[in-house]
């Protein structure tokens, strides 16, 4: 229902956080800080789990004081989360929210919520083993499986032998918690099923051979037909890189009823400007084409249409030339499911 009267700007985003599907978790994860020191979470995409869970350990104070170091697999989404906690807690950017990533970054002696990438906090551990000032890390996103990510993780866990105070969490949206659980044990695992929005999921009436029709054509059709049957809102468009996006965006802008909307690309490489924009209010109806670089973390308000190409580029490694590389493969369904979770 909607508030009994008139909001100030800083109450009504509080009182739309609170109407998140994690809120229904903040008694339980701060009595869950006082009793254990290892925490599986589980939330929808969507739930809010990336921004919220940070706020409220810091907030309930049963974590120590010190750092609430929260590790994100991208960049990008650690610079936009951090921009947005910051703001939903009418901080600047640096101040008691920060992010720091390769070659980038915003923190201060102020700071007590840090997004960071994983290697960031490899590099700490090796200039200080101890952690010194770090009171509990969020392994964000943990589904994504990185060798940087768990080799942090066995770090933290053999850091605790000698640091019981140090707080390790763990939340993601498609884990498989069975085997996570098993080698976190003991833990405590928490879980939210609330989801914000029912997402109805249609499939293209036949197999796509993009090889004979490409992919940025498959998705301006598919925009096309969603648009002049009433789609309302925004809408989010998945390709695997840089140049399938800019291909599509070509693509979406040459159709008629794409005049009244503005299309912009989101990839980790492109000015901190651009993406500011993409997922920002342009004042008009957008069509965001992105990499799987939205399908974690980062929810876009204002999302009613995503249309999925079912398309990555994968790092891999090339045992014939001796590096790793990036492979354009179809996604798992656990990657689909964090996509329809967008809209």
């Amino acid at each position: 229902p909607p508030p009994p009267h008139p909001l100030s700007s800083a109450a009504s985003d509080v009182y739309k956080r609170q109407l998140l599907p994690i809120y229904e978790l903040r008694a339980e994860l701060a009595e869950a800080l006082k009793r254990d020191n290892r925490l599986i979470i589980e939330a929808p995409t969507g739930s809010g789990k990336s921004t919220q869970v940070p706020q409220m350990v810091l907030d309930c104070g049963h974590a120590g004081p010190g750092e609430v170091v929260v590790l994100q697999p991208r960049r990008l989404a650690a610079r936009l989360l951090a921009k947005r906690v910051a703001f939903e807690r009418g901080e600047p950017l640096g101040g008691e929210v920060g992010y720091q990533v390769r070659m980038e970054g915003a923190v201060s002696a102020r700071t007590q919520i840090r997004y960071i990438t994983e290697g960031i906090l490899l590099r700490q551990f090796l200039s200080d083993p101890q952690l010194r000032g770090i009171s509990t890390i969020i392994f964000d996103e943990f589904h994504e499986r990185h060798i940087y990510g768990d080799i942090t993780l066995a770090r933290a866990l053999r850091l605790q032998q000698t640091r019981p105070d140090l707080k390790i969490i763990v939340m993601s949206a498609t884990l498989d918690a069975g085997p996570l659980r098993e080698y976190l044990a003991p833990c405590r695992e928490l879980r939210s099923e609330g989801r914000m929005f029912p997402v109805e999921i249609s499939y293209a009436p036949k197999r796509i051979d993009f090889r004979h029709h490409p992919v940025w054509e498959a998705a301006a059709d598919a925009f096309e037909e969603a648009v002049e049957a009433g789609a309302e809102g925004d809408v989010l468009v998945f390709m695997p890189g840089a140049y399938e996006i800019a291909r599509t965006v070509e693509a979406i802008r040459g159709r008629r009823c794409a005049r009244t909307f503005a299309v912009l690309p989101l990839h980790g490489e492109l000015p901190a400007r651009e993406q500011d924009a993409a997922v920002g209010d342009c004042g008009q109806r957008k069509v965001v084409v992105a990499t799987n670089v939205a399908e974690t973390s980062i929810t876009i308000e204002g999302i009613r249409v995503v249309i999925d190409s079912g398309l990555a580029r994968m790092a891999r490694y090339d045992p014939n030339r001796g590096i790793d590389t990036l492979l354009v493969e179809r996604i798992s369904r656990a990657s689909a499911d964090q996509r329809t979770g967008r809209a």
